[in-house]
């Protein structure tokens, strides 16, 4: 305990405290107190006054060297940032100098091979110039570009030697017959297309009727289904030409498959070709169909793959191709229906195989045909 006599100004003037590089000093003799009292009250009053300036005096240098250090630090930081500064702008200057040595590189190789170009050029005019010479082509002399004036001569740019050595004209050139052989195939292909012209006016001209279908016998050889498409059959039909044909038809949910091996059935065979799901189809299998059934037409007993089916009162010769354009078929298909007794019709006049016998279907009648 500090007696009452300890006050504070008693201490105060007894010690006159000094911090000096850390360190805490005193100006008076630490056993010259200004009090009078008990020496255990001096003594304790003293050790406590002396921590007390210690841990000031510690707290103070801690400051001290703290600032000192972030001062460090922000110079050390901002030096930091100059140097980054300055390793950009290096590393931009660097990236300039890359781009400019690549660019050179590119020129000197472009000129090189510029250069290799020119004398391969040069040597190509030299042969040319030979081979025209031995074929008795006469060199003419080509003013160069260099001339001061209109008026002014100027040096022949090809070699005076060249001229020289021109053999005489008796050789013909070779020049005459390409241009003869293609003086004969003009008028050969304008005389096909006056062919076509003519042909075209005359489809024009006639009647749109069944005549103008190539309908035939022939005998589905294979089938097999489409391997991209579930309802699609892909046959191989034998029509009398020397090789089958390939059909595409969508009969699968209608005729199992093996009714359609090796059967005999009528064919449209002037259709365009069109793909069905990647596969050429090049004729159709004429079929009487409704909404809820489809069957094959039956050509007549003995006829083979081949005969031409027509229909009396409809003379003429088929097209070679129906014009998808013209709308030829959907014109004439509303009128191909079975009869009565499912024999297959136009205008009611019957699908004939000539000598042989007409074209049914086993069991629908009054049906249409497609």
């Amino acid at each position: 305990m500090v007696p009452r006599w300890a006050t504070k100004r008693s201490t105060e003037r007894a010690f006159s405290v000094r911090i000096v590089d850390g360190r805490l000093q005193n100006d008076a003799h630490s056993d010259i107190i200004a009090w009078n009292g008990h020496g255990e009250g001096r003594a304790r009053l003293r050790e406590a006054c002396w921590k007390d300036a210690e841990l000031l005096a510690r707290s103070l240098g801690r400051m001290a060297t703290n600032s000192t250090v972030m001062n460090r630090l922000e110079q050390r930081a901002s030096e930091a940032d100059q140097v980054i500064v300055y390793l950009k702008q290096q590393v931009a200057l660097l990236k300039e100098k890359a781009i400019l040595q690549a660019s050179l590189r590119e020129e000197k190789k472009l000129r090189v091979e510029n250069a290799k170009l020119k004398k391969e050029i040069d040597a190509l005019k030299e042969q040319l110039v030979k081979t025209e010479i031995k074929n008795g082509v006469k060199q003419v002399a080509v003013p160069s570009s260099a001339s001061n004036g209109s008026n002014s001569t100027s040096e022949p740019a090809v070699q005076p030697t060249t001229v020289k050595s021109a053999p005489p004209a008796e050789t013909s050139p070779p020049a005459p017959k390409t241009e003869e052989k293609k003086k004969k195939e003009r008028p050969e292909k304008k005389g096909e297309k006056k062919e076509k012209k003519l042909v075209a006016a005359e489809d024009d001209a006639r009647a749109v009727d069944v005549s103008r279908l190539d309908l035939r016998v022939g005998r589905i050889v294979s089938a097999k289904k489409h391997p991209d498409a579930d309802s699609l059959y892909v046959e191989e039909v034998d029509v009398g030409e020397a090789a089958p044909r390939t059909v595409v038809s969508g009969l699968v949910k209608h005729i199992p498959i093996e009714q359609m091996q090796n059967r005999m059935a009528v064919l449209l065979c002037n259709l365009k070709p069109a793909k069905m799901r990647g596969v050429l189809s090049q004729a159709m299998v004429m079929c009487a169909s409704s909404p809820d059934k489809v069957e094959i037409l039956d050509p007549p007993s003995g006829a083979v793959p081949g005969d031409r089916v027509a229909c009396q009162g409809f003379p003429g010769e088929p097209d070679k191709e129906l014009n998808p354009k013209k709308k030829t078929w959907e014109q004439i298909q509303p009128d191909l229906l079975t009869n009565e007794q499912c024999v297959a019709t136009y205008k009611g006049a019957a699908f004939e195989v000539i000598g042989k016998g007409v074209c049914k279907s086993q069991t629908m009648a009054k049906s249409s045909i497609k």
